[in-house]
């Protein structure tokens, strides 16, 4: 039967308030993290691994010097990439990114801008001179759903984990000096966490739901908001609309699953910082 009418196999178990994996409508699946020296990329600046029911996602952020443009002086670079690997599901080809990918590294960018989660300024080494780029590439290596939460999940524990070292520039011979014993952490100055839903015959919102949900959805949208309660973005690619009062029912899981995120991005840091 769900194979064959898959959408009526989940109608009956949506009417229950449950869905085929058990889950309650609202419950996310487990969520996992992994930062930094536990194995995740011993080349990267800053790393971590993240999995949300069977969607796991890696990101790595490398950090390089370059100058600054010339029309914004004061500022560095971040530069997200997602990978969507024909690895991770046959629903992916090899070869240049596709669709998918690039509307997952524009909606990462978006965040990153919107949230000001790292401030552009604080990347800035030598005005006009000197400035950080950080290279932050996310690669899927299983999709199951809701790439964009684990995206977002991953890529903030990464930053969190990145130290800088210290950089002067030598007034002498103009060339910058690093110092690899002296290094900072990078300045997070908010942390966005993503919160996505698919919505089922146009009225029934369920929380992070797999490939198969997806696939079944009339909608999905993806809520981002801050430790504040702010939001940073909403992400609605087409599909049913959403009355407000149900839009507001997103904002407000979003907000607790926030709280949720942070709480375990606080625990594995605290585990990993030297005493």
């Amino acid at each position: 039967f769900r194979t064959v009418e898959p959408l009526e196999y989940y109608r009956r178990f949506l009417k229950e308030n449950c869905r085929p994996d058990g889950r309650e409508l609202g419950e996310f699946r487990a969520t996992t993290v992994n930062i930094g020296k536990t194995g995740s990329i011993t080349t990267a600046d800053g790393s971590a691994l993240v999995k949300l029911g069977n969607t796991t996602v890696i990101c790595g952020v490398k950090a390089e010097l370059a100058a600054p443009a010339a029309d914004s002086a004061n500022k560095g670079y971040i530069v997200p990439n997602v990978e969507l690997p024909s690895l991770c599901s046959e629903r992916f080809r090899s070869g240049p990114p596709g669709e998918e990918a690039q509307a997952a590294s524009q909606f990462i960018a978006d965040v990153i801008e919107n949230s000001q989660m790292i401030v552009k300024e604080d990347l800035c080494i030598a005005n006009g001179k000197l400035a950080w780029v950080l290279y932050c590439d996310i690669i899927c290596l299983d999709y199951d759903g809701n790439l964009l939460d684990a995206s977002v999940f991953a890529l903030l524990a990464a930053l969190k984990n990145v130290q800088l070292p210290s950089v002067v520039i030598n007034e002498e011979t103009g060339l910058s000096e690093v110092n690899l014993k002296q290094k900072t952490p990078l300045i997070i100055r908010k942390h966005p966490v993503a919160t996505s839903f698919a919505i089922f015959d146009d009225t029934l919102l369920i929380v992070d739901p797999t490939a198969e949900e997806e696939d079944l959805a009339t909608g999905t949208v993806t809520i981002v908001t801050d430790e504040e309660g702010r939001l940073c973005s909403v992400h609605k690619p087409g599909g049913s609309p959403l009355t407000g009062a149900k839009l507001q029912d997103c904002i407000t899981r979003a907000i607790t699953r926030h709280k949720e995120v942070k709480k375990l991005i606080d625990k594995v840091i605290k585990s990993i910082t030297p005493k």
